[in-house]
């Protein structure tokens, strides 16, 4: 008989008998017996684990697909209350096929003008700040379209991680890091805030550095070679590619419908995503309350 079925046994006539008896009748332990008991009510509450999860990835209908295991987990003690292990959850995502494969790796498109003043590293890899608008990161990004590529500048907000600004062109002059410096500085306190880039030619150039003295914006950049100087912000472009632009192939799409696609995830990001940093809060949903609490009167 197996252990399964002397389980079912026991279960069965436990009326008229003890269980620590039939267990040693049948050669069992009293554990694996009451092991056997708890199953249907783990199978049970796995079945409302996975039904939350999937709650979780339908949320987001265009990019809820894309969260991994560990964002899911944070979902699901933010919004479920669960308490319970991350293995549990693991192993149901396993199980069902819900684990995302990372593919690619991009490529620096970054040209240094050797000959251009250079400014001091005035982050030196601490992408930490106490409030916004205290640190920005920048850099530039390509994507390969199916007539041609793509760039896109983008500003990163240490704070929250938010993406404050940024601009799409098909070229990378100088002029396409100055729109998005812009755009970021629109309706925000920047003066004396950090700017870190790397050593590219546009943020090299005198047309960038007219902007940042306008606004009067301190420039801080990555030293030659140092690839991690500025990896929040390269951070950023690999997320946008792994989890938007590889999954729907941008090189088969037009660039209008790489823009469109791009704006909409950077949307999505700033106000849906779930982060690994601001307690799993999107960066301006966290930006928000920072600011509805420093409004709040002092009691």
């Amino acid at each position: 008989m197996s252990p399964n079925r002397k389980h079912r046994f026991i279960q069965r006539y436990r009326s008229r008998w003890s269980v620590v008896s039939m267990c040693r009748v049948l050669g069992i332990s009293e554990q694996g017996y009451y092991r056997f008991l708890r199953r249907p009510e783990k199978g049970r509450y796995d079945q409302m684990l996975l039904e939350q999860i999937y709650e979780c990835l339908r949320e987001d209908t265009e990019n809820g697909e894309n969260y991994g295991v560990r964002r899911i987990i944070m979902w699901l003690r933010l919004h479920k209350n669960y308490t319970g292990g991350d293995r549990r959850i693991y192993r149901i995502c396993r199980e069902h096929h819900l684990t995302i494969q990372r593919r690619r790796r991009s490529n620096g498109i970054t040209k240094v003008d050797r000959q251009a003043e250079k400014s001091e590293n005035l982050i030196k890899r601490d992408f930490t700040a106490e409030k916004p608008n205290e640190k920005f990161l920048t850099d530039i990004t390509e994507i390969h379209c199916k007539d041609g590529k793509l760039y896109l500048a983008a500003i990163l907000d240490c704070f929250d991680g938010s993406i404050q600004g940024f601009a799409m062109a098909e070229h990378t002059q100088a002029e396409l890091c100055v729109e998005a410096l812009e755009n970021a500085c629109r309706g925000a306190e920047v003066r004396g805030l950090i700017l870190h880039s790397d050593r590219g030619s546009q943020f090299t150039s005198r047309l960038f550095r007219a902007a940042l003295q306008r606004h009067e914006i301190r420039q801080s950049m990555s030293g030659t070679g140092r690839c991690y100087d500025n990896a929040r912000m390269e951070s950023f472009f690999a997320t946008l590619k792994k989890e938007k632009l590889y999954p729907a192939d941008a090189t088969l799409l037009s660039r209008a419908v790489v823009r469109s696609m791009v704006f909409r995830y950077i949307h999505y990001y700033n106000l849906r995503r779930i982060t690994s940093v601001n307690g799993g809060l999107p960066p301006l949903v966290y930006r928000r309350k920072y600011f509805d609490a420093i409004s709040q009167p002092a009691a």
